[in-house]
């Protein structure tokens, strides 16, 4: 059994709720966080077998609405995983709540990388998501970080907002690109039912205008120097997430928190979505044994995500099957979906778009 090499790390706490967000989180609150903090170290001791860490992700929720005090006690937690000096290390946070304290105890902790949630520059947008963000604040943000010495910084874009046309896209790429970040992540605007946008009916834009942002995007980027690794993921070169790596490459990994998963010991679960129950110390609830064939699939949803695709001797190494014996590979490729090239089999990058359909006519 391969060892598990990464970690996920679920803080549920907001100061306010966007619009579009149907992660599991709750409005920041005090008294609860102590009590979650506990819950998540009999987790951590319930799971977590002393394996050496490669990739760690703190993400929520926003856990950088913590305080000094409670990013301590947390921290304290997190001392139970074996890091190494090298060990990737992301802290997700929002614009709004880096300053200089709080971020140099998080540098000094180890923490390597973070990801900071932007989403936009654009006033209507930002209305739009009931997020807030400033050019010029972010700008002196991203200085006071390089200062403190973060060299690895991803930022979010979200896209395909009612109403956005290309030129406003095209005003917030150039905007991003001016806070040279190392990574892009892109999100296009899906519309979830228990959320402000889905309880308002709000209906999604036109699939064939989705594209054309979607185009500008990876044409923008590409320009910069950004290479685009994955279906929605940008990076400088040596900067693609290790981290969001081990999901696409359908590796095990450990989920710690309320609403996390992981993927452990060939089964796949998920917990609780419910503050009140993970308080309880009912972590899981649902866990499903993948079988062979299951975790062949996997692999191929997953794998096809990164623009390199997948190598078929990995195939063969890690399940002792060809790939190509399993999956209507060939006709694919002669219809042109999916490219072979040096060992790798990857869906045709122009059509990237119609992943879905592509992964329909394989599994």
């Amino acid at each position: 059994m391969e060892k598990i090499k990464s970690v996920y790390i679920h803080i549920p706490f907001c100061n306010s709720i966007c619009s579009y967000c149907d992660f599991c989180k709750v409005v920041y609150n005090h008294d609860w966080l102590k009590p979650y903090l506990e819950r998540l170290e009999s987790e951590i001791d319930n799971s977590y077998m002393g394996e050496e860490i490669e990739t760690l992700y703190i993400g929520g929720g926003t856990p950088s609405c913590l305080s000094i005090e409670e990013l301590k006690d947390l921290f304290k937690v997190i001392a139970k995983f074996k890091r190494r000096e090298e060990t990737e290390f992301t802290f997700e946070c929002n614009i709004s709540d880096i300053e200089e304290e709080k971020f140099r105890f998080l540098y000094e902790q180890g923490v390597n990388r973070l990801s900071i949630g932007i989403e936009s520059f654009n006033k209507e947008k930002l209305e739009f998501m009931k997020r807030t963000s400033d050019f010029k604040d972010a700008k002196k943000k991203m200085v006071l970080l390089r200062n403190i010495g973060f060299s690895n910084i991803n930022i979010d874009l979200m896209y395909a907002i009612p109403g956005e046309t290309v030129k406003t896209l095209k005003k917030d790429l150039e905007k991003f690109l001016k806070l040279k970040p190392e990574h892009i992540s892109t999100y296009s605007l899906i519309i979830e039912k228990n959320t402000l946008v889905g309880l308002n009916k709000i209906k999604p834009i036109e699939e064939e205008h989705d594209y054309k942002l979607y185009e500008t995007i990876c044409k923008t980027l590409k320009k910069a120097g950004f290479i685009h690794y994955e279906v929605s993921n940008f990076a400088k070169k040596g900067y693609e997430s290790k981290h969001n790596l081990t999901y696409w490459n359908n590796e095990e990994y450990y989920g710690f928190g309320v609403g996390a998963s992981g993927f452990v010991a060939a089964i796949r679960y998920e917990n609780t979505k419910s503050l009140t129950e993970y308080l309880k110390g009912n972590f899981v609830s649902s866990k499903s044994l993948m079988s062979k064939v299951d975790n062949m699939e996997n692999e191929l949803i997953l794998g096809f995500r990164k623009l390199e695709g997948i190598n078929l001797e990995h195939f063969f190494d890690k399940y002792e099957e060809n790939m190509q014996n399993i999956f209507p590979i060939k006709p694919l490729v002669k219809n042109g979906d999916l490219i072979y090239k040096d060992g790798y089999v990857y869906i045709n990058p122009k059509k990237l778009y119609v992943m879905n359909e592509i992964l329909l006519k394989l599994i």
